[in-house]
């Protein structure tokens, strides 16, 4: 009986493992870091209050979680966010990470069609959960 209560666990242990990551808790503070790699494009302002100072190319993310997407009053968004606006898609903490990872491929997906095109280039391979738990701490 200890030896099965043993190889359990080892089991558990090795599905973590593998798990990795994304099956640990989005850290908000770390998105916070990372979100300065974002900031060349994107603001996170709540009117005249600036949370963190950024650009303009890409919307303001202050409240994109529970937002619907391509809404961000006064920025003009490709075909493929008109596409998701029209369906009725509404940012989660998980689109978002999603879309961070790889934009292009999260626009073709929502919106079903494989020439859809995101017009952010940027890719973040680590940590997307972290901002996109930021993004989702700052407007609370």
């Amino acid at each position: 009986m200890k030896a099965t209560h043993v190889l359990t666990a080892l089991g558990l242990a090795a599905a973590a493992a593998l798990a990795g990551p994304a099956a640990q808790a989005a850290d908000a503070a770390a998105g916070k870091k990372l979100f300065a790699r974002c900031k060349s494009c994107h603001m996170i302002a709540n009117g005249d209050d600036v949370i963190f100072k950024g650009g303009k190319t890409g919307p303001n993310l202050y409240g994109i979680v529970g937002r619907p997407v391509g809404a961000e009053e006064g920025f003009r968004y490709g075909k493929g966010f008109e596409e998701a606006r029209e369906a009725g898609l509404v940012w989660t903490e998980e689109d978002v990470a999603a879309y961070i990872t790889d934009p292009t491929a999260w626009i073709r997906e929502k919106t079903g069609d494989p020439r859809a095109r995101s017009n952010m280039s940027f890719k973040l391979r680590r940590g997307a959960d972290d901002v996109a738990a930021y993004l989702a701490s700052v407007a609370e």
